[in-house]
């Protein structure tokens, strides 16, 4: 990679985190119980149980369906959820209803949401080429050197044979984020050679607001060396509201 292509990279990134409906505009997360309850960010009364949510509109209130059906006023059911769910929009905000392993969850996005409106871009190392390494994949790891050591990282594969990895190392809690960072590595090779650069790694939405449900890396995949390549810290977010999940 470029340093061309890398900043092109970077500025594809800062552009989705800044998204109205993304990660950064998250305003809070709503765990569904069995009594229903409004919320002050998105319409209507919820409650929840099993795997499926259930909302009541007043007369004045609407939500609509990713296929465009307005719901109104009324009794709706919304299920059976999974993990992704479904999103419902209200004038110029959406709200995610999906099922999580401690309940239902109604997690509503706005454009206005200050983590959004403040959000001044994510520190990054300087681009450096050094970081950009040859590796292979033995069985679910990709191997590589670094100053004359082997390191070794669980991957998991993608739907398009890319793989995936969530990783610490020596800069975590210092210079980037605590809990982990993320980094896809483009499909082996047929002889299951890989390029795996450090420069594209990227901060889990956790990194950026309360509202995100993110997984830790296993042990293996804590790396003695400091990566001083790709996203640092974020700015931390104004604390606007509720509970992490």
């Amino acid at each position: 990679m470029t340093f061309d292509e890398w900043r092109a990279f970077r500025d594809d990134r800062e552009a989705r985190l800044r998204d109205p409906h993304g990660w950064l505009a998250i305003t809070a997360i709503h765990w569904l119980t069995s009594t229903p309850e409004r919320f002050d960010d998105v319409p209507g009364e919820w409650f929840g149980a099993d795997d499926t949510a259930t909302v009541t509109l007043a007369d004045d209130e609407t939500l609509t369906t990713e296929a465009g059906v307005t719901m109104a006023t009324g009794v709706h059911v919304l299920g059976p959820l999974d993990e992704d769910g479904i999103t419902l929009s209200f004038g110029d905000a959406v709200a995610q209803v999906a099922k999580r392993d401690s309940g239902i969850i109604v997690r509503p996005r706005h454009p206005d949401s200050p983590n959004l409106t403040h959000f001044g871009g994510t520190p990054v190392f300087d681009y450096d080429p050094s970081w950009e390494l040859r590796g292979r994949v033995e069985g679910e790891q990709v191997v590589f050197e670094r100053d004359g050591a082997e390191h070794r990282l669980t991957a998991w594969p993608e739907d398009d044979g890319s793989l995936w990895i969530l990783f610490r190392d020596a800069t975590s809690g210092v210079t980037t984020y605590a809990a982990n960072r993320q980094l896809l590595v483009d499909p082996p090779a047929a002889d299951g050679s890989v390029t795996i650069d450090f420069n594209l790694a990227m901060n889990m939405p956790c990194a950026y607001t309360d509202f995100a449900t993110c997984p830790l890396p296993p042990p293996e995949n804590t790396l003695a060396v400091a990566v001083e390549a790709g996203e640092k810290t974020p700015p931390k977010p104004p604390r606007n509201t509720g509970p992490a999940d």
